[in-house]
């Protein structure tokens, strides 16, 4: 299966010192479980000794674990927390005797609080990931290239000539190159008239700023081609996060009569269709129930198992699911993807965050409506606890 990292990252302390974090260490989490950093994979450890020696902790691992000679340990200290060492001796039976060379501690801890999934009834399905933005340039299916071939000889009708391309990355063609950062169109409707060049709109592009002094030579060129009229219209493919990504274009080139806006918003119209079928074409729907290792306000991890949706979600940069609490209804949120990790060869560790569902403000009042309570039980229940210690 394979994986990829969508790490934030993060702010350090730079004023945290090896000795306060060891003294952490022995006070307070001599017997919390703690994991190795290692690439899309979660390894558990314990500390089973803090020896005489300053700054060195004896750690177990699993027995059948190969320790490289540096390791870095991480957990949670209210603030995140990275602990390297230098692994100085294998005393056997999964125990190493270690040495902190250096310590990092997160500026900030987690705002909100978490809860495990268990607690909750919580699980999520109803999976929608759209996967033909994963699909198009560079890496295009052969389902999206028959697809474009057959819209091309669909509107062939349209003017003399009549081609379909993808807009490529750092094109030499300036005119493409920039209809592809902007994703807007062009329409020159006669190149004998330099004022036809000159269309105004927040839709078009400004000829004259894309060309300069170039504008004339470009036209002339056309003109010495054959070609009275153009139009150029962009086909800008947008993800479930409203996210575009302009990815071809369709070009119509008149020899004999001059294409006009009319036949611009004929072929946009067209386009629009075009999309709508990419989009229902190249989409994952996963119905079955996966599930919710624990959630916050901010975002959940998730325990991946469908084999489509292991392959899929590494590939995309976030997903539409649905969340469901007991007997409530689904909650539909979208999730940016934070990290992936490989809990082992039957699941993956998918954690999303949902700072990504600003239009989605009644489904986030409905998840704050389940969590506010339990966030409230939560800290009248510590708040009782710290007052019994008194």
């Amino acid at each position: 299966m394979s994986t990829q990292e969508h790490n934030i990252a993060r702010k350090f302390d730079e004023t945290e010192t090896i000795e306060h974090i060891y003294n952490e260490l022995k006070d307070k989490f001599s017997n919390a479980k703690l994991h190795l950093k290692k690439e899309n994979e979660q390894i558990d450890v314990t500390i089973s000794e803090f020896p005489s020696t300053p700054n060195t902790i004896t750690i177990s691992v699993d027995p059948k674990m190969v320790m490289p000679p540096i390791v870095v340990m991480y957990g949670l200290f209210n603030n995140y927390v990275e602990i390297h060492l230098e692994v100085l001796d294998n005393v056997g039976d999964g125990l190493y005797f270690c040495r902190i060379s250096d310590v990092k501690r997160a500026e900030f801890g987690r705002k909100a609080i978490r809860f495990k999934g268990e607690t909750a009834q919580v699980y999520a399905n109803n999976f929608k990931i759209c996967t033909a933005a994963i699909n198009v340039e560079p890496k295009m299916s052969a389902e999206i290239k028959m697809t474009l071939d057959q819209f091309r000889a669909d509107n062939v009708g349209l003017a003399d000539i009549v081609s379909l391309d993808v807009l490529k990355h750092n094109d030499d063609n300036l005119l493409l190159e920039t209809i592809k950062k902007t994703g807007k169109s062009v329409i020159v409707e006669d190149f004998s008239k330099p004022d036809s060049s000159n269309v105004k709109g927040e839709n078009f592009l400004d000829l004259k700023t894309v060309f300069g002094d170039g504008l004339t030579l470009w036209a002339k060129r056309n003109i010495m081609e054959g070609h009275k009229s153009i139009i150029i219209a962009p086909i800008i493919f947008v993800n479930d996060k409203m996210e575009a990504n302009t990815f071809a274009y369709v070009q119509l080139i008149s020899k004999t009569f001059a294409l006009t806006i009319t036949d611009l918003l004929t072929l946009k119209d067209h386009i629009v269709g075009l999309v709508y079928n990419l989009r229902g074409m190249d989409s994952l729907s996963v119905s079955e129930n996966q599930e919710v290792v624990d959630f916050s306000k901010g975002g959940v991890k998730l325990k991946i198992t469908d084999e489509s949706l292991k392959e899929t979600i590494p590939q995309v940069k976030g997903f539409i699911f649905d969340l469901v609490f007991g007997s409530r209804e689904p909650i539909t949120m979208y999730g940016d993807i934070h990290s992936i990790i490989n809990a082992d060869k039957e699941s993956a560790i998918v954690c999303v965050s949902f700072k990504g569902n600003l239009e989605r403000i009644e489904e986030i009042k409905k998840y704050h409506s389940v969590l506010d309570p339990m966030e409230k039980e939560y800290k009248d229940n510590l708040v009782k606890s710290l007052s019994q210690q008194k």
